[in-house]
């Protein structure tokens, strides 16, 4: 068995990221979000794109009110009005100030924003009752981005505050990596599909669907294959046609040891070189990792039981789909946590330990899911946000004690 830190570097060393020249293609903004830059975009207009103020006030000439205060108030003649929107059409000169709304254009001859909160108005006069300091509350042109340098690079994740960039220096057509296209097939005659009636001794295949969720909340595409029977030949002929059109597959159950685990001798038949058999972790234990000298494609042999093949899936084939994408931000995410129950292991593998993860007064805190941690357990893994992990060669993470707990996007 492999240690996991060492199986996580050998399926990223695996992972080739798509080439931003072939696996690339032009999208509209309004459907960009989740998608994967493959090219930095540089934008054409500077941000903010002119002077603007930042307050309610009056824009004045800062060399007119430098001195006051409110035991010396100086009174200005206001001049003209601009609401956010507006092209000042007045030049202010000495002795007079604008009213200016938030956001709106600073006009010729003011340099600086005095907040309503320090003025008295009166008609066309206001009286400033303290001086602002050397060009306050002003956003100058340029200050946040300068036209022609790079505004988001290759790699960026496109969600809600990179849409928003976007659409602020309107860059409404943009080269993205493709998403990459995930076979998932299930193995094992007992499965049944969820709309069948279930006889005794059957079980609902639940990873089809897990996996597809999992696949598309993670910027590829799942085909899904459906529940493939225990015949080494079916089998064969199922994996050989899906290494053939995808970039990754994702096959669950028939990677143990038991009398029908047929997966890793049809890979190798297939001409499969195998990477990795087990890794000493638990749950996900049995996981075989493949590639093909003559097909671009990665094949992920997970566990059949429905909580470690999603354990294996967050923690191994989530980094390697993100890599795959072009996604800059790729490496799986840990935190510590102070733990709010007692956390237990064997000690001979890496454990982890499901359940929900909140942020308190600054700290996080893990609270560990309730019922069985069994492997076949899948109820008590609805909510799951994190994975508290217990290192090899430990067996107790006491209540109230720091545990390293991996984030579940």
């Amino acid at each position: 068995m492999l240690p996991v830190n060492e199986a996580e570097r050998i399926i990223l060393d695996l992972v080739q990221v798509l080439d931003a020249e072939k696996n690339s293609e032009i999208v509209n903004l309004e459907n960009a979000q989740g998608r994967i830059l493959a090219k930095t975009v540089k934008g054409k207009l500077d941000f903010p794109h002119w002077d603007n103020s930042a307050m309610d006030g009056y824009a004045v000439s800062y060399a007119d009110v430098k001195d006051c205060s409110e035991a010396s108030p100086i009174t200005l003649k206001v001049v003209t009005e601009i609401a956010a929107g507006d092209r000042p059409k007045t030049k202010i000169k000495p002795g007079q100030a604008a009213r200016i709304f938030t956001g709106a254009m600073l006009p010729e001859g003011a340099d600086a924003i005095v907040i309503q909160e320090n003025t008295i108005r009166e008609g066309d006069q206001v009286t400033i009752l303290a001086a602002p300091h050397p060009q306050e509350f002003v956003r100058h042109q340029g200050a946040f981005y300068q036209a022609g340098t790079p505004l988001l690079e290759a790699g960026v994740n496109l969600v809600a505050p990179e849409i928003a960039v976007l659409a602020t220096a309107q860059c409404t057509q943009l080269s993205v990596y493709r998403r990459p296209r995930v076979a998932i097939l299930s193995t094992g005659d007992e499965l049944v599909t969820p709309e069948q009636t279930l006889l005794p001794g059957q079980i609902v295949d639940s990873n089809q669907y897990a996996l597809a969720s999992f696949v598309a909340n993670n910027g590829g595409i799942p085909v899904k294959l459906g529940i493939v029977p225990d015949q080494p030949e079916i089998l064969k002929n199922a994996i050989a046609e899906a290494i053939e059109s995808v970039d990754v597959v994702l096959s669950t159950g028939g990677v143990s040891v038991g009398d029908y685990d047929y997966v890793d001798r049809i890979l190798a038949e297939l001409g499969g070189t195998l990477h990795i058999r087990s890794v000493a972790v638990k749950p996900g234990k049995p996981l075989t990792v493949a590639t093909f000298a003559n097909h671009n494609c990665l094949y992920f042999g997970i566990p059949g039981n429905p909580v470690s093949a999603l354990v294996s899936c967050w923690r191994f084939v989530q980094p390697a789909l993100k890599k795959l994408s072009g996604n800059n931000n790729y490496q799986p995410h840990f935190v510590k946590a102070i733990t709010r129950h007692d956390l237990k292991a064997g000690g001979k593998r890496e454990t982890y330990l499901w359940g929900q993860l909140h942020l308190v007064d600054g700290e996080y805190e893990f609270t560990l899911a309730g019922g069985s941690h069994s492997s076949g357990n899948l109820i008590n893994l609805a909510q799951t946000n994190g994975l508290a992990i217990i290192p090899v060669g430990q067996k107790l993470i006491a209540e109230g004690e720091e545990a390293r707990v991996m984030l579940i996007d």
